[in-house]
Formats: structure tokens, sequence, C-alpha cells
């Protein structure tokens, strides 16, 4: 049995997620799998390294696959981007070994954030960024951030309901950062829960319009509420950037 590896990207904007639904499934791994078993004539389940929220996007989703077909790797590879629709790209195809599972052996991840900052929207970035119209002080937020570093118990800045699951996480690294009128956020981490991210943005930007003073990050941490924090973020300007092994 072969273990195949793909690195795929995709714009999420009219998709339920990533994780395949029961009936009309209008999901990334659906499509994947029903390219997939159409291609070697047997149902294939496609292991995902997480799962993405409705609309939100991917540059570097990774996952794999077992198949006994002797097809070559490039001919995998075009059939998959032949068949796929065209907002679903399959970036790479590589055979692994039996042991390679693209979901437990994840180390880390990062994901991205776009924020398009100004008063006039934008007719291009409108799909891909969030529109934020009055101005964000990054400083604000640069500070907020560093609260965030490090292990800490995230329930608060997750929409998780209970869980006998670890709901710690370590985040690595944030970095906040301002190209014209869009500010870009970076967040790698060891894993993230379920809208972590977008609710942690949400939260950001409350600190970052003034509406919360820095410490409003502590006290989100401390009481571990989830309707504490900020609102979740709409999806439209997060991306899934790189999965590391």
């Amino acid at each position: 049995m072969r273990n195949i590896k793909l690195i795929i990207e995709y714009d999420g904007s009219r998709y339920s997620g990533w994780q395949r639904l029961k009936g009309a499934d209008e999901t990334i791994q659906g499509k994947l799998e029903g390219v997939l078993t159409q291609m070697v004539g047997s149902p294939i389940e496609v292991i995902g390294s997480g799962r993405t929220d409705a609309g939100v996007h991917a540059r570097g989703q990774v996952a794999n696959f077992h198949t006994k077909s002797d097809m070559s790797l490039k001919e995998i590879h075009k059939y998959m981007n032949y068949y796929l629709p065209q907002d679903i790209v399959v970036k790479e195809v590589k055979e692994v070994s039996e042991k390679f599972h693209s979901r437990y052996n994840v180390k880390s991840k990062k994901y991205v954030c776009y924020i398009w900052n100004h008063w006039i929207p934008s007719a291009f970035h409108r799909k891909y960024s969030y529109h934020l119209s009055e101005k964000l002080d990054i400083a604000l937020m640069q500070e907020a951030s560093e609260k965030l570093l490090g292990t800490h118990d995230f329930i608060g800045f997750s929409s998780v309901k209970k869980t006998n699951k670890s709901t710690t996480r370590t985040i690595k690294e944030i970095t906040i950062t301002k190209e014209g009128n869009m500010v870009i956020f970076s967040f790698i981490g060891d894993g993230f829960l379920y809208n972590m991210v977008r609710i942690i943005m949400g939260t950001l930007i409350e600190i970052g319009l003034k509406q919360k003073k820095v410490s409003y990050i502590d006290e989100i941490l401390e009481s571990k509420t989830r309707s504490i924090a900020g609102k979740t973020l709409s999806p439209q300007g997060l991306f899934l950037e790189e999965v590391y092994y």
C-alpha cells in the first residue's frame, strides 16, 4: 500500500470548510476524495493536517491518502488538478513512509490573517481580507500579542464546548506588520483550537481600536471564559499558510 502526501492550496470562499459532510458535500476533503475515488475506482479517504473553517483559505494544507494504484506521482498530480475545481489546486504530490500521518505528525502550524485597514474598501482584496475602516494601533496590538506567547490554556479564545481533551496550546511566534493599507498578522503554534485564531484576531482588533486595554488579554486567559473575549472575526482574511513536521 502506498502512502501519498499532498500539499494543497484552496480558496475557501464557497466551501463549508475542510471536513467532509454528509449529503451535498461542498467541502475541500469531500472534493479531494471524490476525484481520487474516481481516479482509482474504489473509495479513498483523505487525511488532513487539520480542519479549516468555512470560508478559510489555505496555501499549504497537507493531506495524505493510501492507495494500491500504480499510477506515477506525475499522473496522479495531473489527474487531480485536471478534475478538481479551479479553486482547489494540488501543489505537490510525494510518496512518503507508511508511518507518515498528516495530522498526528504535525509539529506546528502557521496561520496568516489579513486586514484591509482603510476607510475605502478594496475591490481586489475583498475576498481575501477583512475590511476595517477605523485605524488600528499596531504598537498596542503588538504589546498585547506578546501576552499570548508561550503555553496557556486558550479555552477563553475558543468556540470549543465542554471537552475532556486538553485546551492548552503553545504559541511560538506572533508578528504584526503593515504593508500599505494591509495589516498582516502571522501566528505560529503547536496547534490551534476551534476558532482560536479568529477570536484572538477579534480581541486584538478591540485593543488596536483602543476599545480595550492591553490587560484585556490577561483577563481572558485568567477567566477561561469565551464570552469575555472579542468577537469571532469573519473568515475571509484567514489562511492556513504552512504546516511543519
